[in-house]
């Protein structure tokens, strides 16, 4: 139920927003360029009919057949505007994915040799009674899901997809493909909760994914690329979620899935209106955001708080990961939490706190952005608010009884009453954020003073010791050389490719029955 809520509402919100974005976009191409606008909506509506055969099959042939549909749509999309890079990035997306297809193949085979059924739901009977005849399909089906949801170190793909639409960003991130990834091992949960070799690959890649990615988003300042390390590091926490296999784990990994699709879909959003009306994508340009755009500007902030602030409920969301992981003693992923959520605090903090910012007058642009535009981020604003404040109640009449028909028993970890404060908190928070939406700011600017005598009358420029002349100014801390992809991505890569080829290989060398 909540990935059929998020394809067909987040999804078609989406949707509605291109209309206007895709005008824009048109219009800035290169005079005499072919309209393909057609293209782009129809590989979208085909991208989220997909997504619907995924989530609603049981035969796992039907279900791959949704999955190579999303890889074709994908490949389309992300090569849209026929560059060079357009087409390289692609090319790297159709072949990282195909990885994924073979191993989703070799499981199919595997399950038709050895049980002669491709049901779903009969895989997930025979291994809860026979783990050591299910560990080679569902370790494929993980490698499937791993390469799917991006994880290190198939990540790559999802970085290239930057140079699409906003729109195919948005539905990559938060409604499609991506979480195709994670509902499959969501599903598998319980087979992992007794299959040990897929189980710590999995916890180990999305545990690893988790961290390192939320360290390399740190380092940068463009804004896309901060939510796509963003998206890929919550997606590693949702995939070490579903391997830890415990119920109260996957009642994690669902709220997971659920606030961060509203949340990134939000963001992404309103990056790309930014884009459009300011020029720019990096972080370091929306100090004035608030004054220009000054809804988009709270839009976008609320975005964040939902993904890191108490009481919103991503961070209530990893606090049930916290507490899932400690039952099941999950050291290892309580030391990656800690460091990959520090992290996480920094670089949506440094976001935030650029957004806060007001200097001079600049002009309002707001003015020119598209209805259908308004339409989808008011849509994605009230889709978060609602399910911020009804989380106790998704919780109670829709996540713990799809657990209880699961694994026949559930027990909540966090207290119900724990859940409605936060619930409450929410909505103050909420109501004092958007308080002044549609009201002229009239916040008094103070004059910078850095002991010097200001040269001009804005007061951004000052007279040093020298008798020169020094240009306030305030950047970001980055820590690049900490932090830079290239050292950090390196050793991601090689350490999880090495867990995945021993762990298929333990779990090939296991099944003497397939030769």
């Amino acid at each position: 139920l909540v990935m059929t809520f998020i394809i067909g509402v987040i999804g078609t919100g989406i949707c509605v927003y291109a209309l206007g974005y895709m005008d824009d976009f048109q219009a800035h191409e290169p005079e005499g360029a072919p309209d393909r606008r057609p293209l782009f909506f129809a590989l979208m509506f085909a991208f989220l009919s997909a997504m619907y055969l995924i989530v609603f099959s049981n035969n796992m042939l039907w279900f791959f057949t949704g999955w190579e549909i999303t890889t074709l749509c994908s490949f389309l999309l992300i090569g849209y505007t026929r560059t060079d890079e357009a087409i390289r990035n692609a090319f790297r997306q159709i072949i990282m994915n195909l990885i994924g297809g073979i191993a989703f193949l070799v499981a199919l085979y595997a399950m038709a040799i050895t049980f002669g059924t491709l049901s779903l739901n009969e895989l997930i009977a025979v291994g809860q009674a026979y783990p050591a005849l299910v560990s080679l399909p569902v370790c494929a089906l993980a490698i499937a899901g791993i390469t799917k949801a991006a994880q290190m170190p198939f990540h790559t793909w999802l970085l290239g997809a930057m140079v699409a639409p906003t729109p195919t960003s948005a539905l990559l991130h938060s409604s499609t493909m991506v979480k195709a990834g994670v509902f499959l091992l969501v599903k598998l949960a319980p087979l992992f909760a007794v299959c040990p070799v897929p189980s710590i690959m999995t916890v180990l890649v999305g545990g690893f994914t988790f961290v390192l990615c939320s360290f390399m988003a740190i380092s940068q300042s463009n804004a896309k690329r901060v939510l796509a390390y963003s998206t890929i590091a919550n997606l590693g926490l949702i995939v070490a979620c579903a391997g830890v296999g415990t119920p109260q784990a996957v009642w994690a990994a669902v709220f997971l899935i659920l606030f961060h699709a509203i949340a990134k879909s939000l963001l992404f959003l309103c990056v790309g209106t930014a884009e459009h009306h300011i020029g720019s994508r990096d972080i370091e340009d929306m100090d004035l955001l608030f004054q220009r755009m000054p809804r988009l500007a709270r839009f976008m902030m609320f975005g964040i708080m939902v993904m890191f602030i108490a009481p919103f409920g991503m961070l209530m969301a990893k606090w049930a990961t916290l507490v899932s992981f400690i039952y099941a003693g999950q050291i290892a992923l309580i030391v990656l939490l800690a460091f990959g959520s520090a992290a996480t605090f920094m670089f949506w903090a440094k976001w935030l706190g650029k957004l806060s910012g007001i200097a001079g007058s600049p002009q309002n642009v707001e003015r020119t952005v598209h209805r259908s535009e308004w339409f989808a981020l008011w849509l994605m604003v009230a889709l978060g608010v609602a399910a911020c404040v009804a989380m106790p109640a998704i919780s109670t009449f829709y996540v713990e009884p799809y657990l209880l028909g699961v694994y026949g028993a559930f027990g909540q970890d966090i207290a119900e009453t724990n859940l409605w404060l936060a619930s409450l908190c929410s909505i103050a928070v909420i109501v004092v954020l958007f308080a002044g939406v549609g009201r002229k700011g009239t916040a008094k600017q103070a004059p910078v003073y850095l002991a010097g005598v200001s040269a001009d009358n804005g007061q951004r420029v000052f007279r040093n010791s020298l008798s020169g002349q020094t240009e306030a100014a305030s950047r970001n801390l980055y820590l690049d050389e900490l932090f830079g992809e290239g050292r950090i991505r390196r050793v991601g890569e090689a350490v999880c490719a090495l867990l995945i080829c021993v762990a298929f290989v333990g779990c090939l060398a296991g099944m003497p029955i397939l030769f």
